[in-house]
């Protein structure tokens, strides 16, 4: 059996208020993981297409003010 398995086995059983504080854990987990990700890229300059992209239509006119 593999690990996520036994993960989504272990979930199945825990009770509402624990599947509740897991997804407390989790989100805040995922969250903090995806911007940890996201900082990795922009300094590895993965982000600097998307970021020259968005400079360039602004320049254009072609953006809008939320």
């Amino acid at each position: 059996m593999s690990k996520v398995e036994i993960i989504e086995r272990e979930i199945k059983a825990l009770s509402s208020e624990e599947l509740a504080v897991l997804r407390k854990w989790f989100s805040e987990f995922d969250a903090a993981t995806w911007e940890r990700q996201i900082e990795e890229d922009a300094k590895a300059g993965k982000l600097d297409s998307l970021a020259d992209a968005a400079i360039k239509s602004h320049q254009a006119d072609r953006s809008t003010k939320f």
